[in-house]
């Protein structure tokens, strides 16, 4: 089964169809460089593949640091808000070197204003994720919670109900 055509087949809806393709292409040796090489593609691929990384991520996988890399060099690429919805949820699950972190950043903030509001309110979730990486972003992050839970739709109000609720870990220490 060829990879990309595999993922672009994908009519965008079915999560039993994207699972099953899941449970076919995990089992190939390369398929965390292939899945990070598909953000690189064209478009169509795009909301397939983050989906993919998504569930690989929250089934325990881990991908290598120059993977992490790649993908935190082609989110400038993502259009659909599909994947960049499915990106937001991917970092609670993924360091943020210094390296990246301007990059992640400009993106996240990027989301905060997007239309769509599960990406906004995922935003604020990857604002936060960020702040508990980077401590120096905690006083912003805090005033831009504060600021949604007035102005924002009820979901991202949600959203943002329950990072306040979780606070800042005590104690961290800035990723490297």
């Amino acid at each position: 089964m060829d990879f990309f055509i595999a993922i672009r087949r994908w009519n965008g809806k079915s999560s039993e169809d994207i699972e099953d393709l899941y449970a076919v292409l995990a089992d190939q040796p390369d398929f965390e460089d292939r899945l990070v090489s598909a953000l690189a593609g064209d478009e169509e691929v795009h909301r397939g593949a983050t989906w993919l990384l998504k569930h690989h991520l929250e089934h325990k996988k881990s991908f290598s640091d120059g993977q992490i890399a790649s993908v935190f060099s082609q989110l400038d690429s993502l259009k659909n808000w599909e994947a960049k919805l499915h990106i937001l949820q991917c970092l609670p699950y993924l360091t943020v070197s210094s390296e990246h972190r301007n990059g992640v950043e400009e993106f996240v903030r990027g989301c905060l204003s997007e239309i769509n509001k599960f990406v906004r309110a995922w935003a604020y979730n990857a604002m936060y994720e960020l702040a508990c990486q980077y401590p120096e972003l905690q006083p912003e992050a805090e005033v831009m919670f504060e600021a949604a839970s007035e102005d924002e739709a009820a979901s991202v109000k949600a959203r943002v109900r329950n990072i306040q609720k979780q606070g800042f870990p005590v104690g961290l220490t800035q990723a490297s």
